[in-house]
């Protein structure tokens, strides 16, 4: 299987972000355009909620793209970022609608991106610091 790739931790860490931040896309999606969200989330802090997941997903994204982009080869993160977008809205499906449609939803999100930007900051910093 090293054939393949030969960095299976760093495979499975990409994996992993690349998951949070699909998902963390589709709940955020379905909050734009803005005047279109549910009734319970037009409220100020709602909106603030739905901007801070968009900035936490851009910078997941980001950093999970020059992660996998330092640490693959270019056709497993090809291949592996097409498998993600597959099967992540199974994932996302599995929420029940009361939970994502809702605060609790972005609260979660937010929590969780927060967590894998910190993991990824841990797991990643020797990757960027090499791409300098």
């Amino acid at each position: 299987m090293s054939a393949i790739e030969p960095n299976w931790a760093a495979l499975l860490c990409f994996a992993g972000f690349a998951t949070i931040g699909t998902v963390g896309f589709l709940m955020i999606a379905g909050m734009f355009p803005l005047h279109s969200r549910p009734a319970s989330m037009r409220s100020g802090p709602a909106t603030l909620l739905v901007v801070g997941n968009v900035i936490l997903l851009g910078a997941l994204w980001l950093g999970t793209g020059l992660y996998g982009y330092a640490e693959l080869r270019w056709s497993t993160l090809v291949v592996v970022t097409g498998l993600v977008l597959l099967f992540a809205p199974a994932l996302f499906q599995l929420w029940p609608p009361s939970i994502r449609d809702r605060w609790t939803g972005l609260v979660v999100m937010v929590s969780v991106q927060l967590v894998a930007l910190a993991a990824l900051a841990k797991v990643a910093a020797p990757s960027w610091v090499s791409m300098t």
